[in-house]
Parts: C-alpha cells; structure tokens; sequence
C-alpha cells in the first residue's frame, strides 16, 4: 500500500507540473475554465503582465511553483514532543460564528498564560487579538475565506490582505473544495497563489476538508499547495464532517515532505490525541481544548463539534 501511494503521488505530481507549467499531459483530464477573459485589474499590486504570459494570470504563479513563498520545516517523522512542549504545537482556536468579545478576551489571556503558538481567529477578531497580545511572542493567526472555501480568489486575497494589515501573522485558508472535485485544478492553484501572494511574508496553511476528499483528491490538494508556496497544509475546518486522523497526517507528510507543514486539527481534544498526531508527522496542532489538554484534564467528547 505504501509503495502504491508513493507512486500515485508521484505520478500526479508530475502531471500537475505539467499542467501548470504549460507542458501538455495527455491523461490529466481538467475542466475547462468557465470564468470569462481576464478583466481583473482591481487588486492593487497584484503584477499582471498580459493575458496568456502566464498559467493562471499572473506570473507569481510560475514563480510559487519554483518555490518562493513561506516555508517551514517540519518535525521528523515518527518524533512527538513531551506533554511539557505542548504548547508550543498548538494554535488557541476560537472560530464559532457566534464567539463574544469576552470570549475573544479570555482566549488570548490563555494563549499569553500558556504560551500557546498563536491564537487563530475569525478576521473580524484580529485587532483586538494583535492589541491584546502586543508583547508576547504569540502570533495571531486569521482564518481566510472560512470555513466554505467556496469565495472567489480575489475576495481569499483581500481577506487575506487586510487580515495582514490589522496585525494577523499567519493566515489559514480554506481550499476551493469545488474546483478540486471539479478537476479545475488551475483555479484551486490559482486561489492559493493569490492568499500566499497577499499574505507575504507570513505563512499560508492550506485546509484541505480531508473528510469531504478521497486519497486523489488529497494527493493533487497537497501538491498544489506545495507547489503554491503554501507553508501548511491542515486537515480540518472543524466544521465539516469528520477532523484530523492519524491516517490522514501520515499521508500529508509524506506527501510534502519535510519541507513544509503539517497541522492537525478537528476532533484533537486529549494529550493523546495530540502525542499521536504529532508522532504521525503533525507540527502544528489546532484545537479549541487547549487549555485542558496541556493541564492533562482534557477527556475525548465523541459529541463535541468543531475544533
């Protein structure tokens, strides 16, 4: 099984490089683009050059494919920390539509006492989160274009752009869920080039929904987002219909390597949980938990929603 899934993404890998590289790939069936000649001209600073000098618009995209972007390096695999090092793997996640200002409050007063990694919150949040966490050295992370996906990619990269501007340091966006069913793999290319674009110099995690993808999908996700500059890719929204697994990670990290990123997040509730994702290839977990995890009361809720 091992060896199959090597070789699938190996295979696809190489297609996709084709694809986006404008080489021919004859088994690589994609669906036609549907969104009409390239009018965009509203996002300032966005490098256009002229229509058909590039895969998908812009020539940042060839550029990502070469590797620029935030990379980070990932923990080796089979290596989990000690429950004193907790912590530092986990991004504090509030992202429930209806969280309080009080809420938000209390969330970074347990990010700053516990020295969490960051805390990840809806954009709106990220100025009160950046005022309260000034002097720390706690990051804010912004969810982008959560928890669909759906949005179109200039709106993931205004999104992304202003969470920036108002003092997010790293930014989660969801993947184009659609488009890669769809097989329009140059707009789920496209819509992570822009948010990695818009995010500079900050890292870009990747949410890929793994419940809602099969092992293809998955595989041409996480290529894409390596290929894209992402400097993650993360399992889960929380608010789909399953979270991280084992499995799952296992496969993300071996098909991005050690190069960039693995988070783990939905469902990690207990020590356990995260011991075992972090032994799988996870070197950032998301979880809303965090607290009980990283003091040992935390206890497995099969009932509980979100992260």
């Amino acid at each position: 099984m091992s060896s199959d899934v090597d070789r699938l993404v190996e295979i696809i890998t190489q297609k996709v490089q084709e694809r986006l590289g404008g080489q021919p790939s004859a088994r690589l069936a994609l669906a036609p683009r549907d969104r009409g000649d390239c009018t965009d001209d509203s996002a300032p600073g966005e490098d256009c050059t002229s229509c058909g000098s590039c895969v998908v618009r812009r020539p940042w995209s060839v550029r990502a494919m070469e590797g620029a972007g935030a990379m980070r390096i990932g923990a080796p695999l089979g290596v989990g920390p000690v429950p004193g090092e907790l912590a530092k793997l986990i991004d504090h996640t509030l992202l429930k539509p209806e969280a309080t200002r009080d809420e938000v409050v209390k969330l970074c007063e347990e990010a700053r006492k516990h020295r969490f990694a960051s805390v990840c919150v809806n954009t709106t949040w990220v100025p009160l989160c950046k005022s309260l966490l000034a002097g720390t050295d706690v990051m804010v992370c912004a969810v982008v274009g959560f928890p669909l996906g759906a949005m179109a990619p200039t709106s993931k990269a205004y999104e992304a752009r202003e969470a920036m501007r108002q003092g997010a340091k790293e930014i989660d966006m969801v993947i184009n869920i659609g488009a890669l069913k769809s097989r329009d793999y140059e707009t789920v290319f496209e819509d992570i080039c822009r948010v990695v674009k818009a995010a500079a110099p900050a890292g870009v995690k990747v949410i890929l929904e793994t419940s809602a993808l099969d092992l293809e999908q998955k595989t041409i996700a996480c290529a894409l987002s390596k290929l894209a500059g992402a400097a993650f890719v993360k399992t889960s929204t929380g608010f789909g219909k399953g979270g991280a697994t084992v499995e799952d990670i296992e496969l993300m990290r071996r098909l991005v390597g050690p190069d960039i990123g693995v988070k783990a997040s939905g469902g990690v509730r207990t020590v356990e949980d995260v011991l075992k994702m972090a032994a799988a290839g996870a070197n950032r977990i998301g979880a809303s938990a965090s607290v009980a995890i990283v003091s040992g009361t935390a206890t497995a809720d099969p009932k509980a929603k979100g992260y």
